[in-house]
């Protein structure tokens, strides 16, 4: 079961701005970076399920948030099916994202009363995201689709919550682009964790970047 409610959760979505997502399979590591992005100011999180032992990583990590570090809503990324979203939701995922949309994974999220951010690119995606529950939808790849279609969306669709994922980078310039076409708040994954860093464990670095984009946005907002 979820720690945090829903609404809270889209409401941090916003009002932090930034998401930080990553995956490895040392939980150690793991909560050492969860720690460093909730100094930083993070408090929504989203621990990928790229590999073998993810489940059982997450859970660990569950039990972490829940003991160290009150208010991080921590949710599933990488979600395709039903059957997968249903065993991450059971062990108290607060939400669920995926790459593209698929319906039964949004019925499954709505059942349990979690917010899903489903993968979109197109108009047409934003409308059947919604219409399948989506209250966020996660704009993927960024890059590829670009802030001039962030902008136009919300020209039809002015109350359209996107959380832009891919091509987004920590610093003033990328924030302000995206902010500036009206993401609802952004992703931030190997950017925000560079290799170097976690090979010194370098955790203060993540914190003070994490902190830095956090203000960014708060400043672009003001």
């Amino acid at each position: 079961m979820a720690s945090i409610d829903k609404d809270t959760i889209i409401t941090l979505l916003k009002e932090v701005g930034v998401v930080p997502l990553f995956y490895h399979a040392d939980s150690g590591l793991v909560k050492e970076v969860l720690k460093a992005c909730y100094d930083g100011g993070a408090r929504v999180f989203e621990f990928t399920n790229r590999g073998e032992n993810a489940y059982d990583t997450f859970v660990e990590l569950l039990k972490y948030v829940q003991e160290e570090l009150p208010g991080m809503a921590l949710g599933i990324g990488t979600i395709y099916d039903a059957d997968i979203a249903r065993k991450f939701i059971d062990a108290g995922a607060d939400f669920v994202v995926a790459p593209f949309m698929n319906p039964e994974v949004g019925k499954v999220c709505s059942e349990a009363g979690i917010p899903w951010l489903p993968g979109i690119a197109t108009l047409t995606e934003i409308f059947q995201a919604q219409q399948a529950g989506a209250e966020v939808v996660k704009v993927f790849p960024g890059e590829v689709v670009g802030t001039g279609f962030v902008k136009a969306a919300r020209g039809p669709m002015p109350h359209l919550r996107m959380m832009v994922t891919g091509g987004v980078q920590p610093t003033r310039e990328s924030l302000q682009e995206w902010i500036g076409a009206g993401a609802y708040c952004v992703g931030l994954g190997s950017h925000l964790f560079p290799k170097d860093v976690l090979a010194s464990d370098n955790y203060t670095w993540i914190t003070n970047k994490v902190a830095e984009c956090i203000g960014i946005v708060k400043e672009l907002r003001s």
